[in-house]
């Protein structure tokens, strides 16, 4: 390991808007702090949402600012990649956004029913060749579901366009009420200011000029959400 990750993982222990649980902590148990992230992590009640994926953080931070009266977690197992978003947060005194460094396999153990009010999900491995591991899969859907506020969003933003219409083949099969579906966010109506934060690897795949897929769904439904019946299954 570099000396630079080592230095980071080292700062990283010292930032109070950071939480890096052990395995054994979470594996299969609740976390201490399920259904406690407003009283005792953010120590304000406001709604929380979901980065899953979050890479270096921009997105969860850049929401932060855009919505004070929200809380945000950024969520990836990339303790390297965390350090910059809770390095800007820190420096900035930005209060309402945090980073947990955990597998998102594990993410029933943090969040009770109803607790989270929505859900982004930014540039996340498309896993091309095992469908179920997507963020987007049926799997991790029905997941969500266990701590989703019933009117709670789920947003993918992708560059990929198979995990796109996959993400888009799944709603429609499940009947999921779609809000906002684009292949082409930037040439499209639904360009916001909420939609334009932009990460650091989409600016450099718009400068290749690589579209930007965007889909915006709602996860309440009566039974399980099933994948549709011509995705392999892993």
């Amino acid at each position: 390991m570099s000396k630079g990750k080592l230095a980071k993982f080292a700062e990283m222990k010292t930032f109070s808007n950071v939480l890096q649980p052990p395995f054994e902590e979470v594996f299969q148990n609740d976390f201490r702090l399920k259904a406690k992230w407003n009283s005792e992590f953010f120590r304000t009640s406001k709604p929380i949402t979901l980065e899953l994926g979050c890479g270096k953080g921009e997105y969860s931070v850049g929401l932060a600012k855009l919505y004070p009266n929200r809380n945000f977690l950024g969520i990836d197992i990339k303790g390297s990649r965390i350090w910059k978003g809770a390095r800007q947060a820190t420096d900035e005194k930005i209060e309402n956004v945090g980073f947990l460094r955990t597998r998102i396999d594990f993410i029933e153990s943090f969040f009770s029913k109803n607790e989270v009010h929505e859900i982004w999900i930014t540039f996340p491995d498309p896993q091309p060749k095992k469908p179920l591991k997507r963020l987007t899969s049926s799997l991790f859907l029905n997941r969500y579901r266990n701590f989703i506020e019933k009117d709670g969003w789920v947003n993918l933003k992708t560059d990929s366009k198979e995990l796109f219409d996959y993400t888009s083949a799944l709603a429609n099969y499940n009947n999921l009420k779609i809000e906002v579906l684009t292949s082409d966010l930037y040439a499209s109506s639904y360009d916001s200011e909420i939609l334009s934060i932009k990460t650091f690897y989409e600016n450099i795949w718009l400068n290749e000029g690589k579209k930007i897929n965007y889909i915006r769904f709602n996860i309440n439904k009566e039974g399980d959400i099933i994948e549709p019946p011509d995705e392999e299954k892993e």
